[in-house]
């Protein structure tokens, strides 16, 4: 079992760095066209993996509260969107493409905040996975290892782009393809590392898996409302993110029916 959760939670951190790979064989920055694509479909592949992975096996493992069953997964998604706004608040970063910084004041430059923006955005991908493998392991719930793997590859399949998201412009800015590489990385280590404590936490309390996967469901959608909505959305209107986001929910709601 050690093993399984150990490839679940390096699983989506490999799709972060085969993306920022790309720095290596493309030679431009990404086109907006393209970036949006890329990010209606992680915000599809979040919101199906958040209710269909995370807030339903919630729901199903306090079925015995009868009508009340829907309390646990009511409070762990608050909690996680509360979670969120506080990083959001005090963290500091930079979207892309967006020259307004939020979060605490600091003095870092434009590229670490930048990393440091998808690092935020990957911190409940890692938590999301965590808590998968977590219930898995003490055998919560209705959690095979197939919705588990279901999970994993679907945060891997959308952080492929993720990854290239953040080493492109980066290369773009002027650093090396080497360095850019290594901070794409660097930004999809949180995943493995919030993967693991997550696993350890809940571990330790199991009767409270049902908070801990709408916790981790509330913190990727307040991800994907903050962020990936608004910047698939940005500038000239275009359906080409939509239609990315309806690509990327039914793609995760397939693996999660098929390998579930």
């Amino acid at each position: 079992m050690t093993k399984t959760i150990v490839a679940g939670l390096l699983i989506p951190f490999i799709g972060t760095s085969a993306g920022a790979a790309c720095v290596f064989f493309l030679k431009k920055d990404l086109r907006i066209s393209v970036q949006r694509a890329l990010t209606g479909f992680a915000a599809g592949v979040m919101v199906a993996a958040s209710i269909w992975s995370l807030i339903v096996p919630a729901i199903d493992q306090s079925a015995d509260k009868g009508r009340w069953a829907f309390v646990p997964a009511f409070i762990g998604f608050w909690f996680g969107i509360l979670f969120l706004l506080l990083l959001d608040e005090i963290i500091p970063h930079l979207h892309r493409n967006i020259n307004q910084t939020e979060g605490l004041e600091s003095r870092l430059t434009r590229i670490v905040m930048m990393v440091l923006a998808v690092t935020l955005h990957n911190i409940p991908e890692g938590m999301a996975v965590g808590v998968v493998y977590a219930g898995l392991a003490n055998g919560s719930g209705n959690i095979t290892s197939g919705a588990a793997m279901a999970l994993a590859l679907g945060i891997a399949i959308q952080n492929f782009p993720e990854g290239a998201i953040i080493s492109m412009p980066l290369f773009a800015e002027g650093k090396s393809k080497r360095k850019s590489f290594w901070l794409g990385v660097l930004s999809g280590a949180v995943e493995p590392l919030f993967g693991a404590l997550t696993v350890i936490v809940a571990g330790l309390v199991v009767p409270a898996m049902p908070y801990f996967l709408s916790f981790a469901a509330g913190a990727m959608l307040y991800v994907v409302v903050e962020e990936l909505i608004p910047e698939m959305s940005a500038g000239k209107h275009s359906n080409i993110g939509v239609v990315s986001f309806a690509i990327g929910f039914s793609l995760m709601m397939a693996l999660d029916v098929a390998l579930g």
